[in-house]
């Protein structure tokens, strides 16, 4: 019996540092792997790979925020559509609202679902004020209309309740709807 004990302390000691060791390995291969899911499925490639979204991107790609601008710049569609700042808040929203467009994906008619409306009356759910912010941080550069100031000054003091998107509502999609419509006829034609 007493051969017994030392043996199995032997051996279970090998198991645990096989174990720590594979723990090691598959932990370092999440991390690597999930940085590059997410860098991956951060891009306006991937977002249009779920058809409903095709059109979405032709009217982003067309817009300001597509490139269509003096400087050149492309915002993706997370830097508009997932929020900012606090990392685990953006990895949830991130997970709930591509779960929710794939599922939509499969149940929505694009060609009859209402994105006037959808657009309209949900905006503040999938365009973030932290994400705005990230970028537009002078919202009172010199040289800017009266009216414009005048509002921005209001938001950064705290008094209105209004979003970004309350008054900006179409900024990130040059003539959305349009381009929706558009989009459905011509697959209704071929």
């Amino acid at each position: 019996m007493a051969v017994e004990g030392p043996q199995k302390k032997s051996g279970s000691r090998k198991g645990w540092w096989l174990g720590l060791s594979i723990g090691v390995v598959l932990t370092i291969m999440m991390v690597f792997a999930s940085g590059y899911m997410i860098e991956t499925t951060n891009k306006d490639t991937f977002c249009a790979t779920c058809h409903v979204m095709k059109p979405f991107r032709t009217a982003w790609q067309q817009a300001v925020h597509g490139g269509q601008n003096p400087r050149g710049f492309t915002a993706q569609c997370t830097d508009c559509h997932l929020p900012h700042g606090d990392f685990f808040q953006y990895l949830f929203t991130k997970a709930k609202s591509g779960a929710s467009d794939i599922i939509q994906n499969f149940f929505i008619d694009g060609a009859t679902y209402d994105w006037a409306n959808n657009a309209e009356t949900r905006r503040n759910e999938f365009t973030f004020e932290t994400a705005c912010r990230r970028c537009h941080n002078d919202l009172t550069p010199p040289g800017m209309k009266v009216g414009g100031f005048l509002a921005h000054r209001t938001f950064l003091l705290g008094e209105t309740d209004k979003t970004c998107v309350s008054c900006h509502s179409h900024v990130g999609h040059k003539d959305m709807i349009e381009m929706v419509d558009k989009f459905y006829k011509k697959q209704k034609t071929t």
